[in-house]
């Protein structure tokens, strides 16, 4: 975050994030030999790249429904997947072919994310903008929750 005034000698916050994001590709249970709480694990890390592979899809084919609400991790990337920020991606792949699949399943990941378009702005509210957008996110909140009873 950061603090400055404007022209007119009003407070502007500035704020910015950097996702640092390793998606390490798809757990292979049965190749890996991950049982209980790593099979678990490893599904759940699979279900959460498959959520993500139908938010890419979604925005790529600008559907009308995003699914970021499906998995904590297009949740967090919202803002990265067709939101304001600037978005770097990179695929790492194995040169094996032992690790085809996974090769070929991240470059296609890739080759679909890249079409993604963001809207890259500057991020800075002033005191009104800020309580402005505090108060819709605590309706927006109260209307959530009032939803999940």
């Amino acid at each position: 975050n950061m603090k400055e005034n404007n022209i007119q000698g009003e407070d502007i916050l500035k704020t910015g994030k950097l996702y640092l994001v390793d998606l390490a590709g798809s757990e292979n249970i049965g190749r890996s030999g991950a049982i209980e709480r790593r099979a678990r694990e490893a599904g759940t890390i699979n279900q959460s790249l498959l959520t993500l592979g139908r938010v890419i899809f979604a925005l790529v084919e600008k559907t009308k429904h995003i699914p970021y609400r499906e998995s904590k991790l297009t949740r967090l990337l919202q803002d990265s997947l067709g939101g304001r920020t600037k978005t770097v991606i990179i695929a790492t792949i194995s040169p094996s072919a032992y690790n085809i699949e996974e090769t070929l399943s991240t470059l296609e990941y890739a080759q679909r994310a890249k079409h993604i378009k963001n809207r890259p702005e500057v991020n800075q509210l002033n005191k009104k903008g800020l309580i402005k957008e505090y108060t819709e996110a605590i309706e927006k909140l109260k209307k959530d929750l009032g939803a999940a009873r």
